[in-house]
């Protein structure tokens, strides 16, 4: 058969007196180049149903649209005659003035009647009895109601189009044997030898084929014939099923799915890409795609039906909606703990100022000490906000992970209790993990305390560690997963276990099943941000009563070499009298900048004070012989972060000492901080402040700050 002299497939006309509906058409079935399709996909984004590169048809269609139908059936009959016709129609039902729907598709059939057909209503005027009175039964009408999805409108127009093509191709190729047969009568058993190979590749096909499908009578709905992909689908051998009804094999549970696939056999409708469940022979439920084809087959109508297996993607979906959703809970917690941080500075330090004030009246200063210890617990829940939303600072190391377990075995012994049996399992040589010691240490404790609270009545706990190389197909499995080297930090518990709907919960901050006051609903939360911010990912495993398995995965450091243990190198605080140092404070919390001006001039300190960075600029020029420090804060407005200010600072005075402040890290590191001799984390305490400038200054002078306000 000549394919070349064959029409493409992929010119649609959409017949529609709505002109909005013409460019909804459009945008699916012949969306615009890449550059233009990201402008479209962040606007539906924004206001409409998002969209992605992988919802683009494969094939680009030609869309044609008419207004009305005496229109559309004019562009038919032309495209007919230029020998380019159509291979699909979407034809709307209501089109006033002149042929409606229905009438547009009657006179459309009558001369062109190979043409599918996709009547597009939100309601009709015609119940599908009248309508099929009027157009006949056909293989070649789907009904799309409004208003309908991109996914839909692709399923069909690549399914219809392809069996047009298929159509027009089979009706080619029944002209070429006709012609055969005319010409060649004397070679009738050779062309009946050739149908008969045709039709066994055609068997061959159907039972290689990757897709599940059964061929099903349409009278009495029994399985003619199913193929490999199905018996392997369900578990089921063909004997089993050839000759039985899924009613009597029970493969659709969902009475409502079931309705509406006997209702497809019953009125010879075809479906597409319907979703529902099906079971397999072991009673297992899969989330399946289904869509039918009725024909004739030796006189009787027959229904080819095909079955895709979703789970698996419905699953990835569900973890990347959760991913999505945890991603927003973390910036609004790194919302929230910047501004709280600001706020308990303030707190904390005019606390502090009034108990090293002088004499107070003992309530008073018991009021002022209550208030810091309030204070304090505030930042370490501020603390445990930004680990989850993963904007802490790290100070990441090559971290020999089988030494970090056996330094935290007595004191995960003392932490677990008695009734909980610890095991430790970690090879000497488990490769070194790229990671910021203090919460690898949190993550195992957290874990462990978690492990313990699921076993009130004690059990067996084990820890262990091992290397693993994660593949790229991976990734199907996990969508958070990178391909790579890895350790994979196991805690397995005996404990009461979880089931689903608790399990996607668990990461949640403030999400806890214990009794209220025992539990902040923190700990998980921030094993999940420390992890991400480590580029690692966790899985979890658990069944109501058989326990749960975390696994934390840590990417393996590049560099193998475990820095020697420095010993503490910053001086320690004397009770001299004040010394005068000049330092350039820069803030943009005006509650925090005043809070901290008060605070260095009570301990004998000169301040010059910006806002922000420009103005900090300005003033380093006014005054940069004066200046012997740099106290900033890291994340200000005015486009100049604190890291760029220092960085420009710098570069003139290459040797002055810098302190760092923030209240959350995003995107910064103790490692790629520009003279990062300290870095002052809010809320801080003046003991905290004395600390900094005192190993910032060690550097430069020999001088050394008071010990405490007032002395």
């Amino acid at each position: 058969m000549n394919t070349a002299a064959l029409p493409s497939a992929n010119r649609i006309l959409v017949i529609d007196d709505n002109q909005s509906i013409h460019a909804d058409f459009r945008k699916i079935l012949a969306p615009p180049k890449e550059s233009e399709f990201a402008l479209q996909a962040a606007e539906e984004l924004l206001f409409g149903q998002p969209v992605s590169p992988t919802t683009r048809p494969v094939t680009v269609y030609e869309i044609d649209c008419a207004s009305q139908g005496q229109e559309g059936f004019k562009m038919v009959q032309k495209a007919s005659q230029e020998g380019r016709p159509y291979a699909l129609a979407f034809v709307d039902v209501r089109m006033p003035p002149g042929w409606d729907g229905v009438e547009t598709v009657t006179q459309i059939w009558q001369k062109y009647p190979e043409l599918p057909v996709v009547i597009c209503t939100a309601y009709s005027d015609y119940s599908w009895s009248e309508m099929m009175s009027k157009l006949g039964y056909s293989d070649n009408l789907v009904i799309l109601r409004k208003p309908f999805e991109a996914v839909e409108v692709l399923q069909m127009a690549h399914s219809l189009t392809r069996k047009w093509l298929l159509g027009r191709q089979v009706r080619s190729h029944i002209e070429e044997l006709d012609k055969l047969v005319q010409s060649r009568t004397r070679n009738l058993e050779e062309a009946n030898d050739a149908l008969r190979r045709s039709e066994e590749r055609f068997a061959k096909a159907f039972r290689a084929s990757p897709i599940a499908l059964m061929l099903q009578s349409a009278s009495d709905q029994r399985y003619v014939d199913v193929n490999d992909a199905f018996l392997q689908l369900t578990g089921f051998h063909r004997e089993e099923v050839v000759g039985r009804t899924h009613v009597e094999l029970n493969l659709f549970p969902e009475l409502k799915f079931l309705w509406q696939i006997m209702q497809t056999l019953n009125e010879r409708v075809p479906i597409a890409n319907v979703q529902g469940a099906l079971r397999t022979k072991d009673g297992k439920n899969l989330q399946i795609l289904v869509s039918t084809q009725i024909f004739d087959l030796e006189n009787r109508p027959h229904c080819l039906m095909s079955v895709q297996d979703i789970t698996h993607r419905i699953h990835v979906e569900e973890q990347l909606r959760q991913a999505q959703k945890m991603e927003a809970v973390g910036q609004i917690a790194a919302g929230v703990a910047h501004d709280f941080n600001n706020i308990l500075t303030v707190i904390q330090g005019h606390a502090e100022l009034q108990l090293c004030g002088g004499e107070l009246p003992e309530p008073t200063r018991e009021s002022f000490q209550e208030i810091n210890r309030a204070s304090a617990r505030a930042a370490s829940l501020v603390r445990q906000l930004l680990a989850f939303s993963r904007k802490q600072m790290l100070h990441q190391r090559p971290l020999n992970v089988h030494a970090a377990l056996d330094g935290l075995g007595k004191m995960l012994g003392r932490v677990l209790g008695e009734t909980i049996t610890l095991k430790i399992q970690c090879p000497d040589d488990l490769p070194h993990v790229f990671a910021d010691a203090v919460n690898f240490e949190q993550i195992v404790i957290n874990l462990a305390v978690n492990a313990r609270d699921a076993m009130p009545e004690g059990g067996p706990l084990i820890i262990s560690a091992m290397p693993v190389t994660i593949e790229a197909d991976y990734k199907d499995k996990v969508p958070d997963a990178i391909p790579g080297n890895y350790v994979c930090l196991s805690v397995v518990d005996a404990g009461t276990g979880m089931d689903e709907a608790m399990r996607v919960k668990i990461f949640e901050p403030f999400f806890t099943t214990k009794e209220i006051g025992k539990g902040t609903g923190m700990g998980l939360a921030t094993v999940y941000g420390i992890v991400k911010q480590h580029q690692g990912w966790i899985e979890v495993e658990s069944t109501p009563g058989t326990g749960s398995v975390f696994k934390v995965f840590l990417p393996v450091s590049q560099d193998q070499t475990v820095p020697s243990p420095q010993p503490e190198t910053r001086p320690a605080i004397g009770n001299g009298a004040p010394i005068s140092k000049t330092i350039l404070l820069v803030e943009d919390e005006a509650a925090v900048r005043d809070t901290a001006e008060k605070v260095l001039k009570r301990l004998g300190c000169q301040t010059i004070v910006a806002q922000d960075g420009p103005q900090a600029l300005e003033l380093w020029a006014q005054h940069r012989d004066k200046i012997d420090l740099l106290l900033t804060d890291m994340v200000m407005p005015g486009g100049l972060s604190g890291q760029d200010l220092a960085a420009r600072i710098l570069q003139e005075e290459p040797g002055l000492p810098v302190i760092y402040s923030t209240g959350y890290s995003a995107g910064f590191s103790n490692n790629n901080l520009p003279n990062s001799e300290c870095v002052l984390l809010k809320p801080y305490d003046v003991s905290s402040l004395i600390d900094a400038i005192n190993k910032a200054l060690s550097k430069r002078t020999s001088g050394r700050l008071p010990a405490a306000v007032g002395q």
